[in-house]
């Protein structure tokens, strides 16, 4: 029976282009999972959109001189071409700055209200002098009471990790002049997260199936103690609170951005002409999939499965595969330095395939990884390049050139061949199984395990000799190998694609590459080829290296 898998991935803020971290962190995992499963023929939807209303955006447009809705809408334009050219396959892709999403947005804040998890309180409210405004939780920074890092904002630590409400901060200022804020008494709504602590503890509790890193940080916070929440703010920009009183109030981003995911699905269903089609996705046995950085954990794994009990009736997450952090060359990615590899920027002079090589092959499932310019020219050339490549090229060509063209005959199979066809089925399942636990790293390793069992199939029986003396072995030895390669274009289809379906196409094959589903075939004897042409292209590393280096800072 086919599954129902959700596929949820973080909201980007809309305030500026996308970086290799941002692909790396959630958004690169979460399209291999999904074309997995779609290869698995189980029922996929794979929802996001740009964060359009959160503080970054605003702090965007006063420095432009523009709205924050012209800053936001140009920015989301740019994440969907983005998402286009890099094979990312949203079912869909939207924002928070829809008419659904307000109404979705609505229906959880006045549920919630309406059965008492959302209540009214006074907080302090921080207020610069100097630019007589209302700060919002972005426009604070200060130092963390936990680890004492000295960049703390209003909102969260990014060195701990730690979840903050201003007034928890020391030496609060105004990160816009750097004045020290007065503090004044607001009114707002909050959500009585202390009220789901035991519900949330237990349940989580359940999760064997979470990352190590997940669990412990969820448990953490449990322990020192869940606080309730205020999910308003003194904002212009944002969702209206449905409450007569706070009209120049806004709901707080990090409430109402997490129902996106809900919001999306409606979305997605009332755009596909079956208003209920959402529901599969997010009740009954279906499974969901929370891709996010680790920063995200404790919104994914406490804050919004409370929503969720308080709310009643839809799935808690499955998994939450929330990744570590990618550096760039050694350092920390900033965007304030330009010390970034920008999405745009690399898809002007680049393919895609090889980014989502070496940021799979290289992704920070456990722990912090990092990427150079360097390793991307290295592992492009000795491993795209040189070992799959170079692999598809020469038996591609070899056969085109040799049989005229057409998929040779395989004649009875030697226990070589058998070794060779028993590790492409292994990796078939090793694959999968790896695909299907979020371990991305280990899944394209083992594919391309199979890419050198069949380089050294293909040196030891040497069809370029062979066929100087027996054109039937030689024939045989390829016909053999094509069934190797059949199977990497099915293996490597979740992490490359573009790649795949060129080859799809180079093995005379018709239809969509996922016609074949999670298996591979042999090509059909006597069956036309189309010329061949190399699935990768070689780089020239010191003149990459040396003009992309150049560019950071």
């Amino acid at each position: 029976m086919p599954e129902n898998i959700l596929v949820a991935v973080a909201w980007p803020y809309a305030n500026g282009p996308l970086h290799l971290g941002h692909l790396a962190g959630a958004y690169l995992p979460a399209d291999i999972f999904a074309r997995y499963h779609r290869m698995k023929g189980n029922q996929v939807l794979m929802v996001s959109g740009s964060d359009m209303h959160g503080t970054p955006i605003t702090i965007s447009a006063e420095k432009e001189q523009i709205s924050p809705e012209e800053v936001a809408s140009r920015n989301h334009r740019g994440f969907l071409e983005s998402w286009q050219k890099m094979g990312i396959s949203f079912d869909l892709f939207t924002s928070t700055h829809t008419e659904n999403h307000t109404q979705v947005v609505h229906d959880m804040f006045l549920t919630l209200m309406n059965k008492g998890y959302l209540y009214k309180d006074t907080m302090p409210s921080a207020y610069c002098p100097n630019c007589t405004r209302s700060l919002p939780d972005r426009y604070i920074e200060g130092e963390c009471p936990y680890c004492h890092s000295t960049n703390a904002r209003g909102d969260q630590c990014d060195e701990c990790g730690k979840t903050l409400n201003p007034n928890d901060l020391i030496n609060l200022r105004c990160s816009i002049c750097g004045t020290s804020p007065e503090i004044r008494e607001s009114e707002h709504f909050y959500f009585k997260l202390s009220a789901f602590s035991d519900r949330l503890e237990a349940w989580a509790k359940e999760q064997s199936q979470w990352k190590p890193n997940v669990y412990s940080f969820t448990m953490r916070y449990i322990k020192e103690g869940l606080r309730d929440r205020a999910i308003t703010r003194d904002l212009e920009w944002g969702i209206p609170v449905p409450v007569d009183g706070f009209e120049n109030k806004r709901i707080y981003v990090w409430f109402e951005a997490v129902i996106g995911y809900l919001s999306a699905s409606k979305e997605w269903a009332q755009q596909n002409n079956d208003s209920e089609a959402w529901k599969q996705f997010w009740q009954g046995d279906s499974r969901s999939y929370y891709f996010i950085g680790k920063d995200n954990i404790p919104f994914h794994t406490l804050i919004w499965p409370g929503m969720l009990m308080g709310y009643e009736g839809l799935n808690l997450p499955y998994r939450v595969p929330a990744n570590e952090y990618l550096t760039l060359e050694g350092k920390q990615f900033s965007t304030s330095r330009n010390w970034a590899v920008w999405l745009p920027d690399y898809l002007e002079r680049y393919d895609p395939d090889p980014l989502r090589y070496i940021l799979s092959v290289n992704m920070p499932e456990t722990g912090d990884t990092d990427f150079s310019w360097r390793e991307f020219v290295r592992r492009n050339n000795s491993e795209l390049v040189a070992t799959y490549g170079n692999l598809v090229n020469r038996v591609l060509t070899f056969t085109y050139r040799n049989f005229d063209g057409h998929v040779p005959a395989i004649g009875e199979l030697a226990p070589i061949d058998n070794a060779l066809l028993n590790t492409a089925n292994e990796t078939l399942n090793n694959v999968s199984e790896s695909l299907s636990n979020c371990r991305f790293k280990e899944g394209i390793k083992s594919a391309f395990a199979l890419a050198q069992e069949a380089n050294k199939y293909l040196d030891e029986k040497a069809p370029w000799k062979a066929i100087k003396e027996n054109r039937d072995d030689a024939a045989h030895t390829l016909g053999v190998v094509l069934g190797a390669i059949s199977c990497l274009r099915t293996v490597l289809y979740p992490f490359l694609p573009f790649s795949s379906e060129k080859l799809h196409s180079l093995l005379g094959s018709k239809g969509a590459i996922t016609d074949i589903g999670w298996d591979f075939e042999f090509p059909l004897t006597d069956h036309a080829l189309p010329k061949p042409e190399p699935l990768f292209t070689k780089l020239d590393d010191e003149e990459v290296i040396s003009r992309e280096t150049a560019k950071l800072g």
